[in-house]
């Protein structure tokens, strides 16, 4: 995936779609699954509420 995509441009401001990882920090963003983020570095894995 490019890096285009983990950004989003409004205006004059730049802003992430995805978040980091809590514990790699920044640079190391977390992939988006149907039911949980996940780390692909550490293996952090935050599950969401249904």
């Amino acid at each position: 995936m490019g890096a285009h995509k983990y950004y989003t441009v409004n205006e004059n401001k730049i802003t992430r779609t995805k978040p980091f990882c809590p514990k790699c920090g920044s640079g190391v963003f977390l992939a988006e699954h149907a039911d949980r983020m996940t780390c692909g570095r550490c293996g952090y894995t935050k599950y969401s509420k249904k």
